[in-house]
């Protein structure tokens, strides 16, 4: 194995029931188990807004675990582009 990892970086949103369950916490959780490194926030309108940084199939998991969120949860919208990588994200943040 060389070492090298395919890295992907996305930006996305959720939407539907996904404040008031825990799900930046989970989300958190999830990422940093995936070893993916971004953050996580809640928006005004109700929604979650996220990013997220890592090798591509780690970063897929990710998704794909935010396209249903925690128990609780209830996503009605999910979406999520490709963007740059940046440096010096080192751990999976929950902002405020």
């Amino acid at each position: 194995m060389s070492g090298l990892q395919d890295i992907r970086a996305c930006e996305g949103r959720v939407e539907g029931r996904v404040q008031g369950v825990s799900f930046r916490a989970a989300m958190q959780a999830a990422a940093r188990q995936c070893g993916v490194v971004g953050w996580v926030r809640n928006c005004p309108d109700g929604s979650v807004e996220f990013r997220a940084q890592g090798d591509a199939a780690a970063v897929q998991q990710l998704l794909d675990w935010s396209r249903r969120g925690p128990p609780g949860a209830s996503v009605d919208a999910f979406n999520a582009r490709e963007t740059e990588s940046r440096p010096g994200l080192t751990d999976f943040e929950v902002r405020f």
